[in-house]
């Protein structure tokens, strides 16, 4: 017999009070999404007062023989796994590591980051997301801004990171590479992979500070235990989750412990249909993003199942693993499932494994879903996040009443609505307006910033800087962001809205729409467009379609043909760039 839900047996705590949450002489708010609860998700949940590196030892006692990870045939138990994290943080300890201090973790989706991530929580110090494809500038900023004096870094990147550290507070690094963890053979071929390709990397140089193997640390502490450390979940910080925020300067979101927690539980409500123990989740992800830590690592610790770790999207490469290792939850971003879709010899591959998908971090074209799940037989919707609410709010139901083109409904526990962006009034049904949201995952406020702070959770709420709406049974839509809509002759053109359309033209397989500057219109719509493999496509044709199905003033003036969008570590279009580049076109950059 399966156990309860780990939500009801981590430890006791009381329930998230809706009702007891609004602020005083604010109106008492309408949530119509608890009708569209599918059945058996709870409205409301108990989150324990607990530290997030519970999760994993709770697994670990309950499943120590499940694989945690799967890394090319590797197979890491939950009990190794939890067994790792301990030495490493004992490692970590030994070098100086303490209670608040800020640990940079600048990996892929290797064990290691899982190992050190963990790790660095159960010290009490806080882990610092770091993309490993940040340039020289970018790390010297994220590094000053974080105060972190500890990285955990690859190998491959240690000519940048033994640059910058003469420039910042590193004190020390700890290297490890990727084919570290990899099965007999394939860990023994690796180094001669690298030297084949030209990319074995001679440590050495003019570090300032101390160098360190990821592997040594382990075995000199394989005996060593670390200190136990007394946590506050509800105060103190887990993760520096690093963002754009609604502001476009990049500032850490302080995610607590509870905040973390809370989200993986609230997640693990929505997948009715998850069997602890029993779920592969393929991390295609990036753990260093939000949105990868939540869906794919912690929900899947959470649940006692397997990561089938994928450190780089490459699509002939996660197909086979799909193949060969069978994952049943693939939480992605549109442009992997549109990779998987376009893929000329998809149907070579066995990839009806796959039972349910959550799409986030950029809106899902209706024909992506459509294709996706006519392709595996599974559920692929759409949900909403940001890095400063952990990042997931809202989702659609997995048991067949999603509606595509929505964000969905706000999780357990989580209180959302549509307000004017000037007045802060509330808007009504089918208003548009920006999204507010409040619930137990949502952050403690920015990293040393506290105006941007008091800005972005003013009134009790979180801010999104998105522009959405609200039906009448709860389902909400996102119009588009605040700053992302196109006044064009004085009308509001929303990006979103013309995307969708074009995407519903048989030989897109991209596109991204901006407002560029027009000294008569003020604005005007430009759409870039990559079309799909072996199809041709021109401007009239795709004109002539877009005519049929948008109003006029909606209608892009301007189109662009391209290979290929510039885009996050994620697969998120990276629109800011496409406008940098539109203006330095125009001589105005």
């Amino acid at each position: 017999m399966r156990e309860a839900p780990s939500q009801a047996r981590l430890g006791t705590s009381r329930a998230w009070d809706l009702p007891s949450r609004a602020a005083g002489g604010e109106p008492a708010l309408s949530r119509p999404w608890l009708e569209s609860y599918p059945e058996g998700v709870p409205r409301s949940l108990d989150y324990p007062r607990v530290p997030l590196q519970h999760l994993l030892e709770e697994a670990a006692r309950r499943f120590p023989d499940h694989p945690a990870i799967i890394y090319y045939g590797r197979r890491i138990s939950y009990q190794e796994l939890d067994e790792l994290t301990r030495m490493i943080a004992a490692a970590l300890h030994e070098l100086g590591v303490r209670k608040g201090d800020r640990v940079s973790l600048n990996l892929p989706n290797l064990p290691q980051f899982v190992i050190a991530f963990y790790g660095t929580l159960r010290l009490g110090a806080i882990a610092v997301q770091t993309n490993p494809m940040y340039t020289e500038r970018e790390l010297i900023e994220l590094v000053e801004d974080s105060g972190a004096e500890t990285m955990i870094t690859l190998d491959l990147l240690y000519p940048r990171v033994a640059a910058i550290q003469p420039k910042t507070h590193l004190k020390r690094v700890i290297l490890t590479g990727a084919g570290e963890f990899l099965p007999g053979l394939k860990r023994a071929l690796y180094p001669l992979k690298l030297r084949l390709e030209g990319k074995r990397v001679k440590l050495g140089g003019k570090g300032k500070g101390e160098f360190y193997r990821f592997g040594e640390l382990l075995r000199s502490c394989r005996t060593l235990r670390p200190p136990k450390v007394e946590l506050s979940p509800e105060e103190d910080v887990a993760v520096l989750q690093y963002t754009g925020g609604t502001t476009g300067m990049p500032k850490g979101a302080m995610l607590t412990h509870w905040n973390l927690v809370a989200n993986a539980l609230q997640t693990r409500a929505w997948f009715l249909q998850a069997e602890e123990g029993e779920e592969r989740t393929l991390a295609v992800l990036p753990f260093f993003h939000v949105y990868g830590m939540t869906v794919a690592m912690n929900l899947t610790v959470a649940l006692g199942s397997a990561m089938i770790l994928v450190p780089r999207f490459q699509i002939d490469e996660v197909l086979k693993l799909i193949s060969k290792f069978r994952p049943t939850m693939f939480p992605g971003a549109p442009t992997i499932y549109v990779a998987l879709n376009s893929h000329p010899h998809i149907k070579r591959y066995r990839i009806s494994s796959i039972k349910e998908c959550i799409s986030g971090s950029a809106p899902l074209p209706v024909e992506v879903k459509r294709r996706f799940e006519e392709l595996t037989g599974g559920r692929l919707v759409e949900g909403y996040g940001l890095s400063e609410a952990s990042p997931v709010t809202h989702c659609n139901p997995l048991d067949g009443r999603d509606v595509p083109g929505s964000i969905g409904i706000p999780l357990p526990d989580t209180d959302a609505k549509i307000v004017d962006p000037e007045s802060g009034e509330e808007l009504g049904v089918g208003e548009v307006g920006e999204l507010l949201v409040r619930g137990p995952q949502v952050m403690k406020g920015y990293w040393r910033r506290p105006e941007e702070t008091a800005q972005a959770l003013r009134g009790g709420w979180l801010h999104t800087g998105d522009i959405a709406r609200m039906d009448e049974r709860g389902y909400f839509y996102i119009v588009d962001r605040r700053k992302d809509v196109i006044i064009a002759s004085g009308y509001n053109v929303y990006p979103r809205e013309v995307e969708e359309v074009i995407h519903q033209h048989p030989k897109v397989a991209e596109a991204a729409v901006i407002g560029v500057p027009d000294p008569y219109r003020g604005e005007t719509v430009k759409a870039f467009i990559v079309p799909k493999e072996g199809e041709e496509l021109d401007e009239e044709e795709l004109l002539a379609f877009l005519r049929e199905r948008l109003a006029r003033y909606k209608v892009p003036k301007l189109i662009e043909f391209r290979e290929s969008l510039p885009k996050t570590a994620v697969g998120k279009v990276l629109k800011r760039e496409l406008r940098a580049q539109e203006l330095r076109k125009l001589g105005k950059s």
